[in-house]
């Protein structure tokens, strides 16, 4: 009879958590791995869409099992015996005075040394910043982000018209420079920003928009900085003058700064602009009589050398590294190839009688030129490869004066386009609708000044430049989430 069947006790998921939590417990007393788990619970009791995956892909239950498997520490193919040595740092160095702890200490490892450098740069800022942590949470986040794809990794797109933005503390507020700012840069890896100029001084400063602490200041003897620059790791600032070819290397993990005198096969009496190669490891010198030299940072020499015809007025890479863009002051704009040594094309920059800057997009799109009549033509870069007449999409003329700096946000988003021949002569340009900002800068109030460098943080967060006054304006784009 029916009515006399046992009927089955009513689910409690409550009840049933605990269980669950229970046997979690029993297992990891018994030595299993939490991914172990992890995995059978998956298996067991959903993860349905991974499961069809798993089915449809012909994956077997011994790959399973196979998963269950930690995976074997794997061995060095080699040791070298160098590495086990310990080389001692002399710790007199006035740039290294700061980390003695007391007068034993004349000399120490680079382990510690390294150990001391991290504590005082930690304790400079009241503690490890939220980049330098390791945090589970946000690695699980950024796993699943990959693994979504670019549905959820593709972000909003910013809109014309009105920048969202917020003026923060000066990004130098902790140490003003006494003169004119000449450099103002991100780090490409940490949220820290780079300031320097005709102070002969060099300064590092944590960017969280409220404080900016000052982690360190480098003061470089008679060397007032025409530019800085990080390298490509983002551990070494090179830096340039005015007056001769001598530049500075810091390297800012062993705390060590070194002076390059001369450079094999570099024949000019001075120099002071520069670019860093994408590719790392090599500078791209500007000489005079339109010498372009590459660089090695390795040997300090000049591998190669290229020539345009007039002087130099700005180089730009391409995405890739491959071909570098140079402007020169006769109103032509020179395409060479950096492996072959070979100029692929050349071409008259439209309407522009004299040449002072140039820019390229980090997304290949787009390239910039700026003039001394204050007029910035915006070009496809793909045209400017292959055609000898190439027209721009878009004449920027919204600056009066010469336009003396270019640069494109990481996102190519927007166009920052200044000239440092007029108060407030900065503006800000949307892609791809190519119309300016109308709220920066503000009108009828001066918070900008003359601009002589400009600089997007890594993920556009934040935007600075460098003016006359010794200041680093910043600003919090509001629109980007990340710094």
């Amino acid at each position: 009879i029916e009515s006399a069947r046992a009927r089955p006790p009513k689910f409690d998921p409550v009840e049933e958590e605990q269980k669950r939590q229970k046997n979690v417990k029993s297992l990891a007393v018994l030595g299993a791995e939490d991914s172990s788990v992890k995995l059978l619970e998956e298996l067991v009791f959903g993860a349905e869409d991974e499961l069809v995956e798993r089915l449809e892909s012909g994956q077997s239950e011994d790959e399973n099992e196979a998963c269950l498997q930690p995976e074997p520490s794997r061995k060095p193919a080699w040791v070298d015996e160098d590495d086990e040595l310990e080389e001692e740092v002399d710790m007199k160095h006035r740039f290294r005075r700061d980390l003695i702890r007391g007068e034993a200490e004349s000399t120490m490892s680079k382990q510690k040394l390294q150990q001391r450098m991290r504590e005082q740069f930690q304790k400079s800022m009241g503690g490890a910043p939220s980049w330098a942590e390791s945090d589970d949470d946000e690695e699980e986040e950024d796993d699943l982000l990959r693994r979504t794809g670019n549905f959820v990794a593709s972000s909003e797109r910013l809109p014309s018209g009105v920048l969202r933005m917020k003026k923060c503390l000066h990004a130098n507020s902790a140490r003003p420079s006494d003169d004119r700012l000449t450099t103002v840069q991100f780090h490409p890896s940490a949220q820290v920003v780079m300031t320097a100029g005709l102070d002969q001084s060099l300064s590092l400063f944590q960017v969280d928009g409220k404080t900016n602490p000052k982690i360190q200041s480098i003061h470089l003897e008679r060397f007032p900085v025409h530019r800085a620059q990080f390298s490509l790791d983002g551990q070494t600032v090179i830096a340039t003058s005015l007056r001769n070819k001598m530049f500075y290397l810091y390297d800012m993990m062993q705390g060590r700064v070194t002076p390059v005198h001369t450079v094999r096969g570099l024949n000019e009496s001075r120099v002071k602009e520069f670019s860093v190669c994408p590719e790392g490891g090599a500078l791209l010198l500007t000489g005079t009589s339109g010498y372009l030299h590459l660089l090695t940072l390795k040997t300090k020499e000049v591998v190669r050398s290229m020539k345009i015809n007039g002087d130099v007025s700005g180089v730009a890479f391409s995405r890739d590294g491959g071909k570098v863009f140079v402007n020169s002051e006769e109103g032509e704009v020179y395409v060479w190839d950096m492996r072959s040594s070979r100029c692929v094309n050349r071409f008259t920059d439209d309407g522009c009688v004299k040449g002072t800057s140039i820019a390229a997009s980090p997304n290949g799109q787009y390239l910039a030129c700026g003039s001394e009549s204050g007029v910035v033509n915006v070009y496809s870069q793909e045209a400017c490869l292959n055609s000898a007449n190439p027209k721009p999409l878009k004449a920027v003329m919204n600056l009066l004066t010469s336009a003396t700096s270019l640069t494109f946000n990481p996102t190519s988003e927007i166009l920052a386009v200044a000239s440092r021949a007029e108060d407030e002569a900065v503006r800000l340009v949307h892609l791809p609708s190519l119309s300016v900002f109308s709220n920066f800068p503000v009108s009828k109030r001066k918070i900008v000044y003359r601009a002589f460098c400009l600089d997007f943080s890594p993920h556009s967060g934040f935007f600075s430049l460098a003016n006359n006054k010794g200041h680093a304006p910043l600003f919090r784009l509001l629109h980007y989430k990340d710094f």
